[in-house]
């Protein structure tokens, strides 16, 4: 029923940039909670980044600074916008929504390592950074 699916991702240089797009639909809540996560191959998943019901947003130590979350409600989309690119960033990028209650009560900063809770995930996008 409901669906995420991300896109921008691509190959970039060290120092590059990157935008990446969630677009959500088919879900009727009037809520929403969503974050970036990635995971690079023999890694585990790591959350990048959230967006809690009022707007606030949090950050993994490992690209705060550097990347920006925001959301379009308007066109139920969710961004990523990566700046200064490592190689270390290279992996699979997701995004996640929770549509449930609790994303009326639960900061950004809760949800950024609290994968599990998540309603629906999107296929992923790959982001390769070259040096």
């Amino acid at each position: 029923q409901v669906q995420l699916v991300e896109s921008g991702g691509g190959s970039v240089q060290s120092g590059g940039s990157l935008r990446l797009s969630c677009a959500a639909s088919g879900y009727t809540s009037s809520r929403v909670c969503m974050g970036w996560f990635r995971q690079a191959p023999g890694k585990e998943r790591e959350g990048v980044a959230s967006i809690d019901n009022s707007g606030t947003t949090s950050y993994s130590a490992s690209v705060k600074g550097r990347f920006t979350i925001s959301q379009d409600n308007a066109k139920n989309t969710l961004y990523l916008q990566m700046n200064s690119l490592k190689p270390e960033d290279t992996a699979m990028y997701y995004c996640a929504a929770d549509f449930s209650l609790r994303c009326a009560l639960y900061s950004s900063a809760w949800y950024l390592n609290q994968g599990d809770v998540y309603n629906a995930w999107g296929q992923g996008t790959q982001v390769t950074v070259d040096s």
